[in-house]
């Protein structure tokens, strides 16, 4: 399976390390009820298919995304029970599988040493140190890329049979299975073994056929969600938010910036980006002295970065970081891999990148960013928590006005927030213009919700995003919450409650007056 020259322990053994390593370092995290698109979509997903084996979500508005999470979810909680701790260590152990297939990438790319490093900087990462435990699709279709490109990175460096390109077209399949854009990578490599066999006139049709398989399953999904839906990408408003609406050219250009800056900057990747750079003014070590990454591999997963930085400056109404996931540990690979071929001591540079990775998790950087980034979505979490208390402690009649996600926090007693079904009033957001709107109908709230949606730097500190508010106000449906204050003097009401950590909040608001609150709840349609 490896080069004989440079052994490494079997992968049986290196897998229990890994998931111990994940679990307990997020044990903290593992009994928080569920977060953002785990309560809007995913969870409500996978309990439909849990209680009745539908694989076309009911209690959520379906938006046509592939269904192996909410089935790999639902064959594990009847194994261990439907407890959030439960759902937690599946992404637990979903993320020490992709480690695997990193060290595996790594050893066979450029040795013992290199994979290792490259597995704890990107356990390290806060944004795969957040998604470890968060039951979003990507890290399942992280998982099955990455196992399907050691396969394929393996038949570009030495020998390799019809069963590996067999191997890679079963797990890319099953990363299209697990999220729809994981399709881009394996057709991307596709076109680009075309025209490396018609460059060299030497065509790898195994490999060709493998990588274009992927496409199959995933337009028999679609093919049988338009037969049950009447819809084949999902409802209308989820294909205008996600794909319609982003056909713009500027758009697309400032996503594209965007997204390179969250591949290569973002959450103190910056430190392990300017390492690099710096290293490549030194002079290689002497030939012979370190593996190098071998050039078609290299090429490879340039390919891979750059057709996933484009097509996620195209598709997605919102600028999620995750949607890069299997990109980081590869990046990183090549980060390591420069640092061990031109720098005799390249271990100090992967102990100063660890560290920044480190402090990442727990310091928020000075712009604006989504909470599942780091562990500002566990006080995201803990807040929402503290607020709902006090609803159903105080005032358990409530009909409480809030924004997504915490109208399906206090519909749903699944998620973990409530023992029973709290009645809402629905709007898009905490924006001077929604709760102006909200004001105009004061019957059909007797209590308010609200937080903040994400991280900003407090009024009066840095904030490199600054510049940049008015071009995501218009494109990236960026706004500004109104604070608790702010909301209670609009709508006439008095905060009762209200909590701060690291720079996300909640309040409480309350209006003591009669009203009728008819109104049917909605629910959110914005995810991919």
């Amino acid at each position: 399976m490896f080069p004989k020259r440079d052994a490494a322990l079997p992968l049986w053994v290196i897998y229990p390390l890994l998931f111990a390593g994940i679990y307990f370092s997020h044990l903290t995290l593992l009994r928080l009820p569920y977060f953002w698109d785990e309560a809007g979509y995913y969870i409500p997903a996978a309990l439909d298919y849990f209680r009745i084996g539908s694989l076309i979500p009911f209690t959520t508005i379906t938006n046509a995304h592939p269904p192996l999470p909410s089935i790999l979810m639902a064959g594990w909680w009847h194994i261990a029970g439907y407890v959030p701790s439960a759902t937690r260590t599946l992404c637990v152990m979903l993320s020490a599988a992709a480690l695997l297939a990193v060290f595996r990438m790594g050893h066979m790319l450029a040795g013992t040493a290199v994979a290792w490093v490259t597995v704890l900087l990107t356990a390290a990462y806060s944004i795969w140190y957040a998604q470890s435990t968060l039951a979003h699709a990507d890290i399942f279709a992280a998982a099955f890329t990455l196992w399907a490109l050691s396969f394929y990175l393996e038949s570009l460096v030495s020998k390799s049979s019809v069963r590996h390109a067999v191997l890679a077209a079963t797990l890319f399949s099953l990363a299209a299975i697990a999220k729809e854009t994981a399709i881009v990578t394996p057709a991307a490599l596709a076109g680009w073994e075309l025209l490396q066999g018609l460059r060299t006139r030497r065509l790898r049709w195994a490999w060709v056929l493998a990588l274009a398989f992927p496409l199959l399953p995933l337009l028999g999904w679609y093919f049988y969600h338009q037969h049950k839906t009447g819809y084949m990408f999902g409802n209308p408003e989820f294909v205008r938010y996600n794909a319609t609406a982003t056909l713009d050219v500027k758009r697309i250009a400032l996503s594209f910036y965007h997204r390179v800056l969250h591949l290569t900057t973002h959450m103190n990747m910056w430190v392990a980006t300017v390492l690099t750079t710096g290293v490549f003014l030194l002079p290689p070590q002497p030939s012979g002295s370190t593996r190098r990454i071998a050039k078609p591999a290299l090429a490879a997963i340039g390919v891979i970065l750059l057709i996933n930085l484009l097509e996620f400056s195209v598709l997605g109404g919102a600028l999620l970081t995750r949607y890069l996931l299997p990109c980081f540990p590869l990046l990183l690979l090549v980060y390591v891999s420069v640092w061990q071929h031109h720098f005799r001591q390249w271990w100090l540079l992967a102990g100063i990148s660890f560290a920044g990775f480190v402090a990442a998790i727990f310091i928020n950087p000075p712009y604006a960013f989504a909470p599942e980034d780091n562990l500002t979505y566990r006080d995201f979490v803990v807040l929402h928590q503290q607020a709902i208390n006090v609803i159903t402690q105080h005032y358990p009649q409530a009909t409480v006005l809030t924004a997504w996600p915490a109208w399906t926090e206090l519909m749903h007693p699944d998620l973990g927030y409530v023992k029973t079904p709290v009645q809402v009033t629905p709007i898009q957001n905490f924006s001077l213009e929604q709760v102006q709107q909200a004001a105009q109908h004061p019957e059909r709230f007797d209590t308010a919700l609200v937080f903040s949606t994400k991280y900003e730097p407090a009024t009066g500190k840095m904030n490199f995003g600054k510049p940049l508010e008015g071009q995501a106000t218009r494109y990236f449906d960026f706004h500004r919450d109104l604070l608790p204050a702010e909301a209670a003097a609009l709508l006439h009401g008095k905060v009762v409650w209200q909590g701060e950590r690291n720079g996300e909040w909640a309040a409480v608001i309350r209006f003591p007056r009669l009203m009728d609150a008819s109104v049917q709840p909605q629910q959110p349609s914005k995810h991919l």
